[in-house]
C-alpha cells in the first residue's frame, strides 16, 4: 500500500482513483490508541510531540479519550479554549451561520463582517480591525503596519525601519517570525532570516531606550507575559515603562495578547493591568472560543488606514462563520464574567501550588489562569514526565523547555472542579 502512495504522482488517473477509493480503517469504536499515534505518525508530519492520548469529545473544561477515560484539560489549545470546549452559545453561532453563509471572501461585503468588526472594535476600544486566520497571521499583519506606518507616517528612509523584539519570544512560526527568535529549535535551519530586528533581553526597559536611540526604529514588539518561555511575567511598571519610552520616541507600541489576552490573565487584557494601551493589538485564540480560526489586529485610523485596497489581505480572513463564532465568543468572555473567574481561580491555584512546598519544584507563576510550576532543570525527573503521571492521574498539560509545566485550564472553571484538579496535581507531586 505505501509502495502505492508514494508512486502516487506517476500513475494514471484511472489508478490515482482507484487507490483513492481503497478503505480506510475509519472503525474509531475498535481502533486502540496505540493504533491511532501509529496513523498519525505514518501520515503526518512530525513537527510536534504529543502526550500520548488520543481525545475523541470535549465539554467545559474536560475532555475525554478513545478508551472514554476523562481528563482535565489543562493546556486550553495552548488557552484558545478559554470558554472551555463546545461552549453552547458559540456552536450554536457557528451552526446557526453554516447553514447560512461560510465563505464570501473579502471580494465582496457580508452582512456579518461589519457587525462583528463593530463589535470587536467597541469591546477593545479600537477605530479599527484587520481580520484573519492564525496568530502567526495576525503578528505578520502588525509587522507590515508598523514598517508601513513608519515610511508613510514618521518618516523613515526606505528600506531601514527597524522592529525591537525581546529575546525568548515566541510569535508564531512563519519564517519572518523565526527570524526574530532566539530559540534554535524555532529558528535553526530556516535561514536565510528575514532582516529589520532588533533583539533585547525581555524586562529591561533601559535595553529599550537603547534600542530607541536608533532613527529607523518604527515599532516594539512584546508580550506582556511569555507564554512559551515558561509563563515569564515581567516586573510590575515594566510594560508602563516601555510603552512611555515608545511615546517618547515616536515609536508603536505592539502588544502580542494572542495567548495573554482576552480574559486569560484576569484582565480583558494583560496590558490593563498597567493601564497601557497598546497602538497596535494582536489577538487570536480565544477570539473564536477553540471554534474556528480567527484571529485579528486592531488600531486606530491613524496606524490602519496605511494599509489601502490590495495592500494586504486573506482568502478567509473575517469569513461569516468566522465572524459569527467571534461575536459569540466575546459576548461568552463578558456575560460569564470570565476574566473575573479567571482572576479568582488563578490565585487560587498558585496559592495552593505554594503550599504543595515540594523538593522539585523551583517557583510557581503565573497570573489569572496563565500559570507554570518550574522543577529542578537538573532533576532526575522531568517535566515530560510528570506531565504522563498527570495524565495517569486524570489531568492533561504540557511542558516547556524540558522542566516548566504550563497550567492553563478553561476560564470557566469552577472552584469545585480547580480543587478537584489542584488534588490531582498535588497527588502527583507526592508520588514522585
Amino acid at each position: 500500500m505505501q509502495a502505492i502512495f508514494l508512486m502516487f504522482n506517476f500513475i494514471t488517473p484511472e489508478i490515482r482513483t482507484f487507490v483513492c477509493r481503497l478503505p480506510v480503517s475509519n472503525n474509531k469504536n475498535t481502533m486502540k490508541t496505540s493504533e491511532f499515534i501509529a496513523r498519525e505518525n505514518t501520515y503526518g508530519a512530525h513537527n510536534y510531540h504529543p502526550l500520548p492520548v488520543v481525545l475523541s469529545k470535549g465539554k467545559g473544561v474536560h475532555v475525554w479519550d478513545v478508551e472514554g477515560k476523562r481528563y482535565f484539560d489543562f493546556l486550553a489549545g495552548y488557552s484558545a479554549l478559554g470558554q472551555g470546549h463546545c461552549h453552547p452559545k458559540i456552536i450554536a453561532a457557528l451552526k446557526e451561520q453554516a447553514d447560512k453563509l461560510t465563505l464570501v471572501s473579502r471580494a465582496f461585503y457580508s452582512d456579518i463582517l461589519g457587525e462583528y468588526m463593530e463589535f470587536a472594535c467597541r469591546f477593545f476600544g479600537y477605530d479599527k480591525l484587520l481580520p484573519m486566520n492564525s496568530g502567526a497571521e495576525a503578528v505578520e499583519t502588525a509587522l507590515k503596519l508598523a514598517r508601513r506606518w513608519g515610511y508613510v507616517r514618521k518618516g523613515v528612509a526606505a528600506e531601514s525601519a527597524k522592529i525591537v523584539v525581546c529575546a525568548d519570544n515566541f510569535h508564531g512560526r512563519t519564517i519572518t517570525i523565526v527570524s526574530m527568535s532566539t530559540d534554535p529549535s524555532s529558528y535553526a535551519n530556516y535561514g536565510p532570516y528575514t532582516p529589520g530586528f532588533i533583539k533585547i533581553p525581555y524586562n529591561d526597559v533601559q535595553s529599550l531606550r537603547d534600542a530607541l536611540a536608533d532613527p529607523a526604529v518604527v515599532a516594539f514588539l512584546v508580550e506582556p507575559i511569555q507564554g512559551e518561555a515558561g509563563v515569564c511575567v515581567p516586573d510590575d511598571g515594566y510594560l508602563k515603562a516601555c510603552y512611555d519610552c515608545c511615546r517618547d520616541k515616536n515609536v508603536l507600541f505592539i502588544a502580542d495578547e494572542v495567548q495573554s489576552g482576552i480574559a486569560r490573565t484576569g484582565r480583558l487584557l494583560a496590558c490593563d493591568y498597567e493601564d497601557v494601551r497598546p497602538d497596535i493589538l494582536i489577538l487570536g485564540k480565544a477570539l473564536s472560543g477553540g471554534v474556528t480560526p480567527v484571529s485579528a489586529v486592531l488600531a486606530d485610523d491613524d496606524v490602519m488606514l496605511t494599509i489601502r485596497p490590495g495592500e494586504h489581505g486573506s482568502t478567509f480572513g473575517g469569513n461569516p462563520l468566522a465572524s459569527a463564532v467571534g461575536i459569540a465568543a466575546l459576548q461568552v468572555v463578558m456575560e460569564e464574567h470570565l476574566a473575573e473567574n479567571a482572576y479568582a481561580m488563578g490565585n487560587l491555584f498558585r496559592e495552593e501550588m505554594c503550599r504543595l512546598n515540594h523538593p522539585l519544584i523551583t517557583q510557581v507563576r503565573g497570573k489569572g489562569l496563565l500559570n507554570a510550576v518550574v522543577t529542578k532543570p537538573d532533576g532526575a525527573v522531568q517535566a515530560w514526565d510528570i506531565c504522563l503521571k498527570l495524565k495517569e492521574n486524570g489531568l492533561i498539560a504540557k511542558p516547556t523547555h524540558d522542566y516548566i509545566i504550563r497550567f492553563t485550564p478553561p476560564l470557566v472553571i469552577t472552584e469545585p472542579e480547580m480543587r478537584e484538579a489542584i488534588a490531582i496535581i498535588q497527588q502527583t507531586f507526592a508520588a514522585l
